[in-house]
């Protein structure tokens, strides 16, 4: 029997209809005795078009999960949508069609993709958040919290366009106007729901110590310095208004500097931001001005910092001194108390601020070596070591000493408290294509909630957006309906879910993807729960994996779920990088071309189209604004779906950048051909014999066999350990090549021989199987092996042990032959071997001086 030539095409085809047919990789919930493993990727925006960056994802998941198959753990791996969201609502508007239509196209042709790539996913359990049956349950879980007190309604600041009178995400402020109307955008006061998440904090905090060694450091880091524990003071400057005595608060984690604070600043919506404006046109206007532009916080830390003295002052908490109060740009009233103490000396933004409009700058602090300057800023932020200057009765004092000191002095204008960076998670979204937030505005009983039975709040799904407001606001039959509470006319909420709502539980959903009684079963948690391994973009290190544990946290106070933690293990997954080829307006700005469109000469490029010159730009990620994004469905259908497997697990470390190359797909290419004809060659000399035969246990083998059967079981157990304790998906790709060397290598003499090669090979097809699925069980069914039971190669340890151990021999430090040393020769005679060796003894005359043995490496002679 021969192979005909490597048609990948007819193969891939051929194995995906099969897989299909016997619903291979179906899953159910009951316990069938084996331990489970739940393998997840961060599930696809169905953007309609996969790039090489899901491709490395989810192959990257795959392989895990057929490796935990072969070593006989029950395993799922599943597949959804993260369907809603701004960019199918721009798309919608671009192309004037409803999100809904856009987005199931989408899912059609991206779920082909998916399958064209060989995942073993459970497809059953298939949703799109999208789906009512999906986002009813984070209606009912929200209306849980709300009744806890965990969800709460306020102002919060927003960015507002004027024209298109519609809430920006950040993302669309591009230099302080609108990205559609381009108007300038104004800061606006808008109610919003909020999650307490704060409420959760130290939780958050405390159970990082579960995921180390399991999650990235980077990861831990980030999650750390998110959440940013602050032990720290809050301290009460008091003013007079118009006969009415107040206070000012600000928190602080330096309280030892107060004595160098010399100015305060506002946010420009804080109430004497606002009285100031009243008295003085100028800071009126400034305060507007104040209120465009973005406001991120990563925004705000770039922005030049500006600010106007507004008249007034507060008295120091310790001196009794007047401090000046300005408004300032960088002071938001949604964080804290909307006011802050500058510290010039040392705070950089504060000494910024100060050396702008020549503010005194006080040093407090001492170091020890140091001397400060004003001239420019100087990092003593850092430093935690120096004491208390110029600061009355803290001189000389640390920091918690004269923190200790301060709270004694000023009584109840201080008080010791904590504080953290977290701020809590505001859900509301002023967009249609979202989860409706099922909350009723009765102008009698004010803010109502849905009734559970009338769940889910079901989004219109024929509406196509124009991009100027909420459309859901000029939709009568949704909008209006009556109040659950007193039956007069009352108005929906328009307001939808941030999308990070929906992409916070789908791992815990995906255990009862199908229930309609309650959110999660707890058959299913039980059994699945928590996600094994967890495969995604390190882009998602800091908002999305908090939001999830959060999710996870609550749904476990509800008794949803078990456990603490919703993923176990974590691999943040490099990104894919390709060259970018460009041509410079006039403007400045560039124009991008595909690589396809341009040929390069050395290190120069031309455009086919014209023959000019392009310049050669960055390695960068690959990206539609570049135009260097690799379409994978072309690049399959040139090398095939295993191919492109193959070279995006082998390339680079799954953790770090992948560098795209189309000419480095030949290698892993040309390995698979490889593969196929050590197979085709072998299936053709094994011919009618016996089963037995094949079995090495049957046969006396030669040094030869024994060499390769020791490397088949060094590559099972190096494949084994990478895999199973240190998540390298590359290196077990190089064992597998150096694997196929030693076979292709290999000269069958006898039916022992040809019983180790058998072994080598079915080793071989069976690991590469994992990687390129499509084309290694082919081989192994056409070598008899059933695919829906592929186990991992046994490792035979007595195979590793050697009979003999080659050793070099020095003499004088020059190697001047080998010996074939039989395991378990004493010294004397290894010395013997190698003074009697004839490339050694002729550079020997008389006795020598040394004769050194070094086990199981080399022999050292001396003359």
């Amino acid at each position: 029997m021969s192979l005909n030539n490597y048609d990948f095409k007819a193969i891939e085809q051929a194995q995906q209809a099969k897989w299909q047919a016997d619903n291979r990789y179906h899953t159910d919930n009951n316990d069938n005795g084996k331990p489970t493993r739940y393998m997840l990727s961060m599930f696809p925006y169905p953007s309609g078009k996969l790039h090489m960056g899901h491709v490395r994802n989810y192959a990257i998941t795959d392989v895990l999960s057929r490796y935990y198959r072969q070593k006989g753990y029950d395993v799922m791996q599943p597949m959804g949508w993260d369907a809603f969201g701004l960019p199918a609502e721009n798309a919608a508007i671009d192309n004037e069609v409803a999100p809904h239509a856009w987005t199931m196209s989408n899912i059609e042709h991206m779920r082909g993709q998916l399958k064209s790539l060989g995942l073993s996913i459970d497809w059953s359990r298939e949703f799109a958040t999208c789906n009512p049956d999906y986002y009813k349950w984070e209606q009912w879980l929200f209306l849980q919290l709300y009744k806890k007190g965990l969800v709460y309604k306020k102002l919060s600041t927003v960015n507002w366009d004027p024209v298109d009178n519609t809430v920006l995400a950040n993302e669309q402020v591009i230099d302080g106007r609108g990205w559609r109307s381009g108007a300038v955008v104004e800061k606006r006061d808008i109610p919003m729901y909020y999650f307490k998440i704060t409420d959760y904090a130290d939780e958050l905090l405390d159970d990082l110590k579960l995921l180390e060694n399991k999650w990235p450091k980077q990861v831990l880091t980030m999650q750390h310095n998110w959440i940013g524990k602050s032990h720290g003071m809050e301290l009460d400057f008091t003013y007079e208004l118009n006969g009415q005595a107040d206070k000012l608060t600000v928190f602080t984690t330096r309280p030892d500097t107060i004595m160098g604070v010399s100015y305060l600043a506002v946010s420009a919506e804080h109430p004497l931001a606002q009285y100031a404006s009243r008295q003085n046109e100028k800071i009126a206007e400034f305060c507007r001005l104040c209120k465009q532009g973005s406001v991120a916080e990563s925004e705000l830390a770039k922005a030049e910092k500006v600010g106007m003295d507004t008249g007034l002052f507060a008295k120091h908490p310790v001196t009794g001194e007047d401090v000046a109060i300005w408004v300032a740009n960088y002071v938001l009233m949604s964080y804290g108390s909307g006011a802050v103490m500058g510290v010039p000396a040392h705070d950089e933004r504060d000494f910024e601020f100060a050396k702008k409009y020549n503010l005194e700058i006080k040093p407090v602090i001492e170091f020890k070596g140091k001397e400060y300057s004003t001239d420019a800023w100087q990092d003593w932020y850092s430093d935690k070591n120096g004491v208390c200057v110029n600061s009355g009765v803290l001189d000389g004092m640390d920091k918690d000493t004269a923190s200790a000191k301060i709270l004694e002095v000023v009584g109840d204008k201080a008080n010791a408290t904590i504080q953290y960076r977290l701020r809590d998670w505001g859900v509301s979204r002023q967009r249609y294509w979202g989860c409706p937030i099922p909350m009723i505005n009765c102008q009698y009983c004010g803010t109502v909630p849905v009734p559970e039975s009338d769940l889910p709040v079901v989004l219109p799904t024929d509406v196509v957006p124009d991009g100027r407001g909420n459309p859901l606001k000029s939709i009568p039959e949704f909008v209006n309906c009556t109040c659950p509470k007193c039956g007069q006319p009352a108005e929906r909420e328009t307001d939808t879910f941030d999308t990070f709502v929906e992409s916070s539980w789908y791992a815990q959903r995906f255990t009862t993807p199908h229930d309609d009684t309650q959110m999660v079963g707890r058959q299913g948690a039980d059994k699945w729960l928590s996600v094994n391994q967890y495969v995604g973009g390190i882009e998602h290190a800091i908002l999305h994996l908090l939001y999830a544990r959060f999710f996870h946290k609550v749904m476990r106070d509800e008794g949803l779920v078990g456990g603490s933690e919703p993923f176990e293990c974590l691999l943040a997954q490099g990104m894919v990088l390709a060259g970018t080829f460009y041509r410079e307006k006039a403007d400045g700005s560039k124009s991008y071309y595909f690589p396809y469109e341009v040929e390069v000469r050395g290190n120069e490029a031309v455009l086919i189209a014209d023959g000019e010159p392009v310049t050669i730009g960055k390695i960068e990620k690959m990206s539609k604004s570049k135009n260097n994004g690799v379409d994978p469905q072309t690049i399959m259908g040139e090398y095939g779906a295993d191919t492109v497997r193959l070279y995006t697990m082998f390339t680079a470390p799954a953790d770090q950048t992948l560098e795209w190359s189309d000419s480095a797909l030949k290698g892993p290419y040309n390995f698979v051909k490889k593969v196929w004809r050590l197979a085709d060659e072998h299936l053709t000399a094994i011919g009618n014999v016996e089963k037995s035969a094949l079995d090495v246990a049957n046969h006396s083998l030669s040094k030869s066999a024994k060499a390769l059967r020791r490397k088949t079981h060094e590559t099972i157990a190096r494949i084994d350990t990478a895999l199973g304790e240190h998540l390298a998906l590359n290196t077990p790709v190089s064992s597998l090549m150096e694997l196929a060397n030693d076979i292709g290598a290999f000269d069958v003499a006898d039916g022992g021989d040809l019983a180790v090669r058998h072994e080598a090979i079915i080793t071989l097809l069976t690991i590469l199987s994992l990687y390129a699925p499509h084309v290694g069980e082919h081989l192994l069914e056409v070598f008899g092996f059933d695919s829906r039971t592929l186990t991992f190669p046994t490792l035979d340890k007595s195979a590793l042990v050697s009979d003999s151990i080659v050793m070099a021999v020095q003499v004088n430090g020059k190697v001047r032959g080998e010996i074939d040393v039989p395991t378990g020769t004493d010294n004397d005679t290894i010395k013997q071997m190698a003074l009697s060796h004839e490339g050694v003894a002729k550079f020997i005359t008389g006795e020598p001086k040394k004769v050194i043995v070094v086990p199981n490496k080399l022999v050292s002679v001396v003359v």
